[in-house]
């Protein structure tokens, strides 16, 4: 049975929880695609740290032990930030290596850079993972895109200010005891300033404007406002109107092909499909021209929703075996 090696680039949450994955589906796997896994490497930034043992996968501190390493075949990459990430694919690229990421931040920046450079060299480039943890809304649109037209992308992207809105409401508490609380759980970091401010969602929603799109607007043409100027009092009084703060992204393109985009709260009233959206779940309405509207919901976020997009991008790569003939 052919054996396909793959590395992963960072061993936080999301990384870990691809480790996990493919070990845990290993034999399954094998029997989809009829190939074995096998994780050969892990990059990390202090190899001395207590982690998770990974028995028979070397741990490596330096990017060049795995990229010289012409037997991998697969790079999963779990960093955070645009550098050295993007850097690291770009040469994996070349050594002919797909790459799966789950790097927003990156992606949203060098994403189509980062395809184009993969189709030059017979690889891909899969970013499930980015968008919507286990959301596969990426996959969606790319089923929709041959034969439909998408006109409207909008939806709650950051599980963390859901979590917050929801918890101010449902609790009456202010937003610093929401944020607090999201923190215990470990739905926020303990600096969370890109999901409350919206530039998380942002960064996702500009990823599938070039997805559905083909093109982003001007950054500076998209505003950008976050979570923490609303409320107690503003969620209460909507509550008493039946309305529900939900921190929305929209993008969408008019009749004369101006992309338009925003981020920010919205009300939102019971009728809507993203009212009954709590928690830490993300949710996306896709609208198109046949299809018209698709909703879409899921946990945006986590070792294993996150993962699991990564492992689902790794499938689509190698495939699923043919199923034997019988006569």
């Amino acid at each position: 049975m052919p054996s396909i090696k793959v590395a992963i680039l960072g061993f936080g949450t999301v990384g870990e929880g691809v480790y996990r994955i493919l070990n845990e589906r290993k034999e399954d796997i094998q029997q989809e695609t009829g190939h074995t896994i096998d994780i050969v490497s892990i990059l990390v930034r202090d190899t001395a740290k207590k982690r998770l043992v990974t028995p028979g996968t070397k741990i490596t501190n330096d990017i060049q032990e795995i990229l010289s390493d012409p037997d991998i075949d697969v790079i999963f990459e779990a960093i955070v930030g645009e550098e050295p990430a993007y850097s690291y694919l770009v040469e994996a690229i070349e050594k002919g290596c797909h790459v799966i990421t789950a790097n927003k931040m990156m992606f949203a920046k060098r994403g189509s850079a980062l395809v184009k450079h993969a189709e030059a060299h017979g690889v891909q480039v899969r970013y499930e993972a980015t968008t919507a943890g286990g959301v596969p809304i990426i996959r969606t649109i790319m089923s929709l895109l041959p034969a439909d037209r998408v006109r409207r992308i909008r939806g709650i992207l950051n599980g963390t200010s859901n979590f917050i809105l929801t918890k101010m409401r449902e609790e009456e508490i202010p937003f610093q005891a929401a944020l607090y609380e999201a923190q215990q759980l470990g739905y926020a970091e303990a600096d969370s300033t890109d999901d409350v401010s919206g530039k998380d969602a942002f960064r996702k929603l500009m990823i599938l404007s070039a997805l559905a799109f083909g093109r982003q607007p001007d950054w500076q043409d998209v505003p950008i406002v976050g979570i923490d100027g609303v409320t107690t009092e503003a969620v209460q009084d909507a509550s008493k109107g039946k309305l529900r703060y939900r921190h929305v992204a929209e993008i969408c393109i008019d009749e004369n092909g101006v992309l338009r985009g925003s981020v920010g709260p919205v009300l939102i009233g019971s009728d809507h499909p993203l009212h009954g959206v709590d928690g830490i779940d993300n949710a996306i309405i896709v609208d198109t021209d046949h299809l018209g509207s698709l909703t879409l919901i899921g946990p945006g976020a986590g070792m294993y929703p996150t993962g699991s997009a990564m492992v689902g991008d790794f499938l689509q790569i190698i495939g699923k075996r043919e199923p034997a003939v019988i006569s």
